[in-house]
Parts: structure tokens; C-alpha cells; sequence
């Protein structure tokens, strides 16, 4: 007879035939730095979660290097926002500035450099905008020369996460061309036009002045059109890919892990790790076998590394042994 139980009989031999796992070195933090100086800023939405001031941000950073995680995902917040988003762009632009920051006093901290427009448009969309549509060749011009000028800062790692098409290819083209053959792009291919933005969109600065993003991110009902961004992206140059949200598209991580050989990221946003936040404050959950059984999930779907909110915390559990 075939008794399954067989195995798992203590902690240790549970431990032992455990097929998944969490680890530190495959944890991303998000950073949020914004211009202006002695700037700590709770995000009401993301209950331990700031904005930081490039002269503040040492003290989350000295964290993330205290408990050994190995990279960061960086968001700026500018003060100047106009209608071709120049603030993202700019040589001595909020995301720049912080680059190289980072790179002096923690060179050996990976710097993933988020790519797209919102932050800096004043009407808060993707692109450049025309007659009230978001325009999508005209965009990737700019998108290319802020991938550039973080390259340029120090950034390890570009992240475009606009979704526009085709610009994946032109930033791995505008890099190559700069030198920076070596430089990889981590693209966000399947990011879906989700609901679990919404406190992100708070930290970022970020909602859309008009109307919304589904001209150009993806219809949550559609699973074989992430395969096809997948895979335009990749014959674009792409070397890393992100699927995002994570929780509600697993099966999304599981289709990618199942037809592609390439490093596959989960983004654990902002909704899923609020909503995580807002049960634990009531008491209506163990926060930490929650948060740990989604990670693994994410893992178990396929996933090689995970951008969470929560990396600060399993960090500090896998360090003292409690996960």
C-alpha cells in the first residue's frame, strides 16, 4: 500500500523531501525615494512601507544589507511632472540621482531600475499622449534614453515595465548602443490591467489622470496572450521576465516556467500585500504562514525570484530560523 503520510511524520523528514523553497537570495525589495531632503513618508496604503528621500534612504537600505538581500526594485517620485515625462529621463532625475547613491555606499547591492513614464507624466499614463490616446511608437524613443540614463547612473538591471510595444527591442537596442552590452532587461511581459494596483498607485504617485490602462496592459481573461508577449519580448532581447500580479496568475508563472527556459520573476504587488496587512491588523490571520505559503505558491508555479513588499520580514524569519 502507498502511505503518503510515510514522509511526513516529523519536521525533519518534511523538511528533508520538501520540493520548494524561499530564499533570501531570491527575494527583490521595492524602493520608493522621492525628491526633497529629511523625507521619511508612511504610505497609508502599504502599512510598513515609505517614501524616501535620497539623504533618508540609507537607513531602509542599511536593513535590506543587514539581512542580505540581494537587490532592490527602484521607483522615483519627482517633483516636476510634465506631458512627455522629462523627469525620467533627466541625467540628474530623482532615480539617477538615487543610482548612484546606492552604488557609492552599497556597491554590491543590485540595482533594478523600474522604466516607464507614469511617475513623471502630469497626466499619469504610460506613454505620450495625442486626441486622448496613449501613443506607442512615439513613446519608445523616450523609454530607450531613461533606460540609458540609468544604465548610465549604475543601474545593474533595467526593468521596463510600461507595456508599450516593442520596447523592449528599443531599449536593448538604445543600450547596445551606448556600451552597455551587458546591461540585462528584466521585462515586465505579462502585467495584467489589475485591480491589486491600487495602493501602489498611492506610493508611486502614479494613478492615471483620465480613464485607465487597458489599451495597454493585458486583459486579466486572457492567459495565451501573455505566452505571445512572453514571447515577443524575449526575441526582443529580453533576459528575465516578470509576471505580474502573482497571486490570481499563477497559472500564467506555470505556463512561462512550461514553455520558455528563462529566469521568471513573480511581483507580489501592492494590493496582495496590503490585503495580507490589513487581515493580520484585524486578527483574522497568521501573517507569517500566510505570506509564506503565497511566496512558495509563487515558487511552486515557477518562479525563480519574487518582488515583495514582504522581503524585509521573511527575510528577518528565514535569518532567525522561524519559516
Amino acid at each position: 500500500m502507498d502511505r503518503t503520510r510515510r514522509l511526513r511524520q516529523t519536521a525533519v523528514m518534511r523538511s528533508m523531501v520538501r520540493e520548494n523553497h524561499v530564499r533570501t537570495e531570491e527575494l527583490i525589495y521595492p524602493l520608493f525615494v522621492m525628491e526633497g531632503e529629511n523625507i521619511v513618508q508612511p504610505v497609508e496604503s502599504m502599512p510598513g512601507i515609505c517614501q524616501y528621500s535620497v539623504d533618508r534612504m540609507n537607513e531602509e537600505l542599511d536593513r535590506v544589507k543587514a539581512l542580505q538581500i540581494p537587490a532592490i526594485l527602484i521607483f522615483g517620485i519627482p517633483e516636476h511632472k510634465d506631458e512627455v515625462g522629462s523627469g525620467a529621463y533627466d541625467e540628474h532625475g530623482i532615480v539617477q540621482t538615487a543610482i548612484r547613491r546606492i552604488k557609492k555606499d552599497y556597491p554590491d547591492l543590485l540595482v533594478i531600475a523600474d522604466v516607464c513614464l507614469c511617475e513623471y507624466t502630469s497626466h499619469g499614463h504610460c506613454g505620450l499622449i495625442r486626441d486622448g490616446i496613449i501613443l506607442n511608437d512615439e513613446t519608445l524613443p523616450l523609454l530607450a534614453q531613461t533606460a540609458v540614463s540609468y544604465a548610465r547612473a549604475g543601474a545593474d538591471i533595467i526593468a521596463p515595465s510600461d507595456m508599450m510595444d516593442k520596447r523592449v527591442g528599443a531599449i536593448r537596442q538604445a543600450l547596445d548602443a551606448a556600451g552597455f552590452t551587458y546591461t540585462p532587461i528584466m521585462a515586465y511581459s505579462a502585467k495584467f490591467a489589475s485591480g491589486y494596483y491600487g495602493p501602489f498607485r498611492d506610493a508611486a504617485h502614479s494613478a492615471p489622470g483620465f480613464g485607465d490602462r487597458k489599451t495597454y496592459q493585458m486583459d486579466p481573461a486572457n492567459g495565451r496572450e501573455a505566452m505571445r508577449e512572453v514571447e515577443e519580448d524575449i526575441a526582443e532581447g529580453a533576459d528575465l521576465i516578470i509576471a505580474k500580479p502573482a497571486m490570481a496568475y499563477m497559472d500564467i508563472i506555470t505556463e512561462i516556467r512550461r514553455n520558455y527556459n528563462i529566469p521568471i520573476i513573480a511581483y507580489n504587488v501592492s494590493g496582495e500585500y496590503s490585503m495580507v496587512k490589513a487581515a493580520a491588523a484585524n486578527g483574522w490571520i497568521d501573517e507569517k504562514k500566510i505570506v509564506m505559503e503565497n511566496l512558495i505558491g509563487m515558487k511552486r508555479a515557477g518562479a525563480d525570484m519574487i518582488i515583495t513588499y514582504h522581503a524585509l520580514d521573511v527575510a528577518e524569519w528565514i535569518q532567525k530560523g522561524e519559516v
